[in-house]
């Protein structure tokens, strides 16, 4: 017993040694470069066949062979990234989403590039360069593990990279070469990729698709690492390998034996599913999701007939053989669920695949139960989206990097423990065609009228209330909330109608086809999906008509791999080309901007010219004024306040503590300003209010009910309506949609359309500029409209950020009135500005604040 755990334990260790390996390389790339490397495992492959050709094709002697593949070949693939792919992307500022999307276009390059020169088929005489004992493996990694630690902590090159990572800006100006550094960080990680795939290569299967998947599976280790500890990278590694190894062992009788067998050969993805669901994430929120396209233009109508037109070709001139083209509008409606999910509401949603094969997979068991064909379709599709329900919940609380790993590891988990798993699927029939159906000729059209029923269900969607919800959602996050957004609410229906269409769209490929073959909804192929949905425009309906013959045309009709060699170098460069259904539209006609606002604002508010508030005077939160005087205010009577806060605290995490003890009271019918310089703890004391972050003590109060606990949105809802110190709006919106989601979402939501229609009417924005975008507009503009948008959803009271920074002085002047105008009207108004002269004129009650205490 004692000679079997200890031979278990060196087994664990050298699959433990490799996945150290791949942490390890992930971490230095990602704080070197910032990108989360997708195609770590697609690295490692190509290298892992490199030394193949040059050993077993070639001839090779095995050493020298190895120092070509590991210090040339794998270093000089880094380098070309860097140079082709991601420092063009780094030089024009782009976000790390779209960084991670043009990483799944190598991914998917690099595994169509091996496909199409050696072949999809498995290799099983990989060269061993190690041998057997997992001691030599062991060394290599601390040694690897201590040379990085030693480079990063005690060389210059080590403290630019340190430089680099905490401030790419701040570096440059500062002299560093941040280029160099990214370039080392390319070359390295593809190094320790070449390393994990030559070592791991004699002992699994070595094919295009194994070997990325294994490695994408062991990047668990850096998630939990959170992409920072090599120790805790290399530590986790070895437990997973040595616990997996140890599982084994255990043999149970009955229905657990194949769960449990299933665990013990996939340790490392369960704990990338808990590293990407439960443990902390990287990235931002909101900083990190797909940025919003570029407003599309109008569609020309030719161009949707010419797209009927090519779906309706092959019933018309192919034979009765129509076993490829029956899975075209199946295809486009599994696309149509990215549409929703990452094109409305720009969620980098990696998992499809598995939903899709869900879909098929309940299909099939609800025909071999007896059910119908159309019924255990229709059935089918709320089961698959009831699942993505049940996995968005907690994925949805992650952002950017972290919910594309959190939907990765479910399409990986999914694809290991349900798709090909005997339990799930052994002597499983496909699912049966529909009674009346059965031809190809018959269930193509039958199909064709289910993708026009789920186009009409998308399009209507992106036009209507939830469809701008979601592209608020996207463009800005924070803004929709403070809207009135749910985002968490929101962002589940997204899931679950994206996951429902993929279900669907895959049962009718698994009908179509009339096998359930688990390869065709693995995760790799969820990956091809995503980029091509992303390269063709991701907010287009049109794109799944585009993609999807695409996608089958290359694998049907070019060389295995086509389809991914294609694709994939379009999502390279995703950060550099439109979308290339934005060459398919005209655009919109352009529009006029508005002038400025001028002195009528007051009697649109309230029917009546608004009298100008008292000259300025300081007084104490209480109302009471105290001419020439300061004292701190720790403590505020809340008492007839509409809006009021006392003792509140609030510390960053950097340990700086913003608020210490604040009260302050805001009266109806008022304007109350707050002034300081930067870094007072006006913007903290903001957000407190707003519902943005919740302080350390203290209460927010809402007409004497405790509101700390509520959300931005919530807030929002009961009337608090904020605008914020850098305009936040909705690019991919026109300046209409813009203020109509926060009509839809605020304080009163009765009447939409009136509620936008007066708040375009009291900014100055009712004429033409309502019509354009809500990008590259002037600043002034910009302000008017995230005002209007507050206004819109009918607010008690309004709390503004800095309104007047970037305004001239006539639109300052006209801002001034309008705040005259709504305080008149009974409004309960908060500004937090730098600009006195709008002070003066405006506030009745005025405090300042310093270092985190209002005075008065």
């Amino acid at each position: 017993m004692a000679s079997l755990t200890y031979e278990l334990t060196l087994a664990g260790l050298a699959v433990g040694g490799a996945a150290a390996l791949t942490g390890i390389g992930l971490i230095v790339t990602h704080r070197a470069t910032g990108v989360l490397n997708l195609a770590h495992g697609a690295v490692a492959m190509v290298v892992a066949y490199a030394l193949r050709q040059l050993v077993v094709v070639w001839g090779w002697p095995l050493w020298p062979a190895a120092l070509v593949a590991l210090l040339v070949v794998a270093p000089g693939i880094g380098l070309l990234l860097d140079r082709a792919v991601f420092r063009p992307l780094a030089r024009s500022g782009t976000d790390p989403a779209r960084a991670l999307v043009a990483s799944t276009g190598v991914f998917v390059l690099l595994v169509g590039a091996a496909v199409l020169l050696w072949g999809g088929g498995a290799r099983t005489d990989a060269p061993v360069l190690l041998g057997d004992d997992p001691w030599l493996l062991l060394g290599v990694v601390v040694a690897v593990a201590c040379l990085v630690t030693a480079v990063t902590r005690w060389t210059r090159f080590g403290r630019e990279l340190r430089a680099v990572v905490d401030n790419r800006r701040l570096a440059v100006l500062a002299g560093v070469d941040a280029d160099r550094i990214a370039a080392a960080g390319w070359a390295f990680g593809a190094f320790t990729a070449g390393l994990t795939g030559v070592l791991l290569a004699p002992y699994v299967r070595l094919d295009p698709y194994g070997l990325p998947l294994l490695v994408v599976e062991v990047m668990a280790v850096a998630v939990i690492a959170r992409m920072r500890s090599l120790p805790v990278a290399i530590g986790a590694a070895l437990l997973i390998g040595v616990t997996q190894a140890q599982l084994t062992r255990f043999h149970p009788e009955g229905w657990a034996e194949p769960l449990v067998r299933a665990v013990g050969a996939n340790l490392f993805v369960i704990a990338l599913l808990v590293a990407a669901l439960v443990l902390p994430g990287i990235g931002g929120k909101g900083g990190d999701a797909l940025p919003p396209p570029p407003r599309a233009g109008r569609t020309p109508p030719a161009v949707w007939a010419l797209a009927a037109g090519c779906l309706l070709l092959p019933p018309a001139v192919a034979g009765p053989d129509l076993r490829t083209a029956v899975q075209v509008p199946a295809l486009a409606i599994v696309l149509l669920s990215l549409v929703v999910v990452t094109g409305r509401a720009g969620q980098i949603a990696l998992g499809q695949a598995a939903y899709a094969g869900l879909g098929a997979l309940f299909t099939a068991l609800l025909t071999a139960a007896g059910l119908p064909a159309l019924a255990a379709l229709a059935l089918a599709v709320p089961l698959a989206g009831a699942a993505g329900l049940v996995t968005a919940g907690p994925a949805i609380r992650r952002h950017g990097l972290a919910l594309a790993l959190a939907t990765l590891a479910v399409g990986v988990a999914v694809s290991r423990f349900v798709l090909t798993q005997p339990y799930a699927t052994a002597g499983l029939p496909p699912p049966v065609r529909p009674a009346g159906f059965t031809s190809d000729r018959a269930f193509y059209l039958l199909e064709l009228l289910l993708l026009a029923a789920v186009l009409v269900v998308v399009a209507g969607l992106r036009r209507g209330r939830a469809g701008r919800a979601l592209a608020a959602l996207r463009d800005h996050e924070r803004a929709a909330e403070a809207a009135g957004i749910a985002s968490t609410a929101l962002k589940l229906l997204a899931f679950t109608l994206a996951a429902a269409l993929a279900g669907l769209g895959g049962g009718l490929l698994a009908m179509g086809v009339q096998a359930l073959d688990p390869a065709a909804y693995d995760p790799l192929r969820g990956l091809l999906w995503f980029a091509a949905v992303v390269t063709l425009g991701a907010d287009h309906p049109l794109t799944p008509l585009l993609a999807a013959p695409l996608l089958l045309a290359l694998d049907a009709a070019g060389p295995a791999g086509a389809a991914a060699v294609v694709i994939g170098l379009l999502a390279t460069q995703t950060g550099r080309l439109p979308p290339l259904t934005s060459l398919l539209t005209v655009p919109h006609p352009p529009g006029r901007t508005a002038s400025h606002p001028t002195g009528h604002t007051g009697s649109q508010v309230t029917g009546r010219t608004a009298s100008p508030p008292p000259g300025r005077t300081t007084s104490s939160p209480t109302g009471a004024r105290t001419p020439g005087t300061t004292k701190d205010t720790p403590a505020a009577d809340t008492r007839g306040a509409r809006l009021g806060a006392e003792g509140l605290w609030f510390t960053h995490r950097g340990g700086v503590t913003a608020l210490r003890d604040v009260g302050l009271a805001l009266p109806p019918g008022r304007v109350t300003a707050v002034i300081g310089a930067n870094g007072a703890g006006k913007s903290t004391l903001f957000d407190c209010l707003a519902g943005a972050a919740r302080p350390d003590r203290g209460r927010v109060l809402l007409d004497g009910a405790d509101i700390t606990g509520r959300p931005a949105h919530a807030r929002a809802r009961l009337g608090i309506a904020r605008a914020f110190q850098q305009p936040a709006l909705f690019p991919s919106l026109s300046v209409e949609e813009n203020v109509r989601v926060g009509a839809e979402h605020g304080h009163r939501r009765d009447r939409p359309a009136a509620a936008t229609e007066r708040a375009l009417l009291l900014t100055g924005l009712a004429g033409p500029v309502r019509a354009l975008p809500a990008a590259d507009l002037p600043t002034g503009t910009l302000r008017r409209v995230e005002l209007a948008r507050a206004l819109a959803g009918g607010p008690h009271t309004l709390l503004l950020d800095e309104p007047a920074a970037g305004l001239d002085a006539a639109e300052a002047e006209a801002l001034s009135q309008l705040l005259a105008a709504l305080a008149a009207d009974g409004l309960t108004v908060l500004v937090v500005e730098h600009d006195l002269d709008l002070v003066a004129a405006t506030a009745r009650a005025v405090h300042t604040m310093e270092g985190g205490r209002l005075r008065s």
